[in-house]
Parts: C-alpha cells; sequence; structure tokens
C-alpha cells in the first residue's frame, strides 16, 4: 500500500473521526481493522481447538494457527517454525527462559550481566533464577545520554559470565544498543544472549539468523496485534535441551504413572489450549505492516519525533529532555518543578494520551537521579497535525501549571 497517514488513520476504529491524540504506542499500539476483524472472523466463523479432534474447524484452526508460526519465522528470519514458541508476550517469554534454560544450567559463582536500562520484565526473571541457582546479576551502566557502557561491558565479560540479557531498543529512550557487536563479545567468553525485541522488532527489519541472537522475544501488542500473544525465538538446539516449564495437554507425546514423555518442538513449551486467535491476528498485523515499506514508516515516525523535539525545547527552558535518541519514535522528558503525572493528567484532559511514570525502568530512573518521565511515542498512524496539538496543549498546561 502507498503510505498515505490519513487513509491509514482511517484503518483504525479507535482513532478514525476522533479527536483523541494518541502518543502511547510504546506501551501499546492501537489496532488496524483487518486485526480486529482477524479476531472476529475467527470466534464467529472457526472457532475450535488447534491439534485436537478431527473435526474440519479444528483442522482448519491448527491450519491457521501453524500458518502463523511459519510467518513469524519468516519475519524475523529464524531456521525453522520450530524455533518459534508461542507465548502471552515479552514478559512469559523471559520468565520462560529463565525457568527452563537459565534455572537447569546455572550454578553457583556464574553471573548475568543485565542493562541498567531495561525494563522490569528482562531484569526480575534474572533475579528470581539467580536466587534459585546461587548466580549473581550485575548491571550494564548506562551513560547519561541513555546507552550502555561499551567499556565497561567489555571490562565485565569473563568465564564467569553466562547470560547476558538486554534490549533491542530501550523503552523510556529508544536507545538502540549495538546489540551485534555486544553478542559477539558475549559469545567470545562462551555466553548466551536474550534480546528483549519488543521495542526494536516494530522499527526495524530483524534476522536472529544473522544476528546470532541465542534467544529474541517480542510482543504482539507493540506490533499492532492484540495483547496476550507473544514470541520466543530460540536457537533450534538450544530449545531441544531445556526442560519443560508447564505441564499439561498438547506438550506431551504420552502419559503414564510410569512416566512421561514430551511433545517434540515447539509444542513441548505450549501447554494447553493457546491464544489461537491471537496468534492468527499477529499474523494478519505482520502482514498488513509488511504491506507498507519500512523505511517510509521509520522516516515518517522520524520527522514526528524531530519536530516534536525541536518544539518541545522550545516551549520552555524548565523542559528537559531525557536521553534523547535523534531518528527514533520516542521522546522522554522531564520539567523542573513540576511532576510528571501532573503533566500527563492536563494533557490527558485536552485528549492527549501520553506515559507518565518510571515506564517499568527503576534502575534505569536511578541512574538518571529521576522520579520518572513524561513519554511521547509515535506511531504509524500520528501525524504532524497531532505534534501541534500535543504543543499547544502543553503551552495550555504550562499556563496551568
Amino acid at each position: 500500500m502507498s503510505f498515505d497517514v490519513t487513509s491509514i488513520r482511517q484503518q483504525f476504529p479507535a482513532l478514525d473521526n476522533s479527536e483523541l491524540v494518541y502518543f502511547d504506542s510504546a506501551a501499546t499500539t492501537q489496532k488496524p481493522a483487518c486485526v480486529i476483524e482477524a479476531i472476529k472472523r475467527y470466534y464467529s466463523m472457526q472457532n475450535a481447538n488447534v491439534h485436537r479432534g478431527s473435526h474440519s474447524l479444528t483442522a482448519h484452526a491448527t491450519n491457521q494457527f501453524e500458518q502463523a508460526r511459519a510467518l513469524v519465522s519468516q519475519f524475523i528470519g529464524a531456521n525453522s517454525p520450530k524455533e518459534i514458541v508461542w507465548t502471552r508476550g515479552a514478559t512469559e517469554a523471559l520468565n520462560l527462559i529463565a525457568q527452563t534454560y537459565a534455572r537447569s544450567t546455572l550454578q553457583e559463582g556464574d553471573v548475568i550481566l543485565v542493562g541498567e536500562s531495561e525494563h522490569h520484565a528482562n531484569i526480575v526473571p534474572w533475579q528470581i533464577v539467580a536466587e534459585q541457582t546461587g548466580a549473581t546479576v550485575i548491571p550494564i551502566p548506562v551513560k547519561a545520554d541513555g546507552h550502555l557502557c561499551q567499556d565497561a561491558y567489555e571490562s565485565l565479560l569473563s568465564n564467569k559470565v553466562k547470560l547476558v540479557a538486554i534490549a533491542q531498543t530501550t523503552n523510556v529512550t529508544a536507545t538502540r544498543n549495538p546489540i551485534e557487536a555486544m553478542i559477539s563479545e558475549a559469545h567470545n567468553v562462551g555466553a548466551k544472549v536474550v534480546i528483549d525485541g519488543a521495542q526494536g522488532v516494530v522499527h526495524e527489519e530483524v534476522n536472529v539468523a544473522d544476528l546470532d541472537a541465542d534467544f529474541y522475544v517480542f510482543s504482539g501488542h507493540k506490533l499492532y496485534a492484540p495483547t496476550g500473544i507473544g514470541v520466543l525465538y530460540g536457537k533450534q538446539a538450544l530449545l531441544e535441551q531445556m526442560p519443560p516449564w508447564h505441564g499439561g495437554g498438547k506438550m506431551v507425546q504420552k502419559v503414564s504413572f510410569g512416566g512421561t514423555t514430551y511433545s517434540e518442538l515447539p509444542g513441548k513449551f505450549e501447554a494447553g489450549t493457546p491464544n489461537i486467535a491471537g496468534a492468527i491476528a499477529l499474523a494478519e498485523a505482520i502482514n498488513w505492516y509488511q504491506s507498507f515499506d519500512r523505511p517510509e514508516i521509520e522516516n515518517h515516525i522520524s520527522t514526528l519525533q524531530k519536530t516534536a523535539y525541536q518544539k518541545l525545547i522550545a516551549l520552555d527552558d524548565d523542559i528537559k529532555v531525557i536521553g534523547y535518541q535523534p531518528g527514533s519514535s520516542v521522546i522522554s522528558f522531564v520539567m523542573e518543578g513540576v511532576h510528571h503525572e501532573d503533566i500527563a493528567t492536563l494533557l490527558d484532559k485536552q485528549g492527549i494520551a501520553v506515559r507518565s511514570g518510571h515506564h517499568c525502568a527503576h534502575p534505569l530512573m536511578d541512574a538518571f537521579d529521576i522520579p520518572g518521565t513524561v513519554r511521547v511515542s509515535f506511531g504509524i498512524y500520528n501525524t504532524l497535525e497531532d505534534v501541534e496539538k500535543l504543543i499547544s496543549a502543553l503551552e495550555k498546561a504550562l499556563d496551568i501549571l
């Protein structure tokens, strides 16, 4: 499709003919009509469980479900659909890795390196598994500009480091970490690498095979797909070695009180009835998103961010933009003497939806010595008119504050 932001916006029921200005896409994106229709179509015309039974409905549902897996495999450049495990989101995927791979391989004295700028979902699971195994979690320090300190990272790497967990792109400043180099350096000391791609996969093309990531995770709801569906990619050899996490139906070949055998990949990690509609809708979202020229999308979003940044810093000397990354999809800022929640509340009363708070990144807030920020994040549907409305609403908010 040609890139026309007006026609694109019309494809989103929540935004079409609405005065809402939605600047919280880093938290979750709005959903296009085709994705909503895919969910409706499944439940109204195709509803059946997968990998169970022999009737035509379940055969059709299973086919769509596995076609969606194959599409995701192609979308991120995996070597096989067997390397794609459905989860509820990036958070569950990270916990699965922690409680299967990490818990079964780590021991006392081992080290897990985690970026100081990480989302809590890529910190807490490693703290939990460290307590369980005797391993130690050590942060990779973040610099004032939002980038991880690469000198510190290199100095922390040793043969004690067994796992490195970092984001492709951070959620507060949209800093793009040099994951290619960091993965290579970690592999040089024998460590495995987990990449949180929740913020990255929507803004750049990903090829996990070329990247050589051991694990890569993302959530559908940041990619214009529904909530409750996510993806865990893992190298096939690693996934085959890992024990199951949840037990139940579908993840077994044979159950008896004398012993149980588990399904082959990826089934052994997908106990119970999965989010079938979510997987089908994720495939719909990917197909829809890939119908556009991705460089055009990112150029559009970059223009919005640059325009908003220039107008924002000209608005008031007390406004400070945190870790600004040109060309990204996010602007986070604070205002001297004003609480971030007060700014967000006044914007909300004028129909402007932004995020305020610590953004599930307490260690990063501590490193920056701030309690939180106002975060403006852009999506495919935002316009320059939206930016003008944001600045106008901020001017009114500042008059009140």
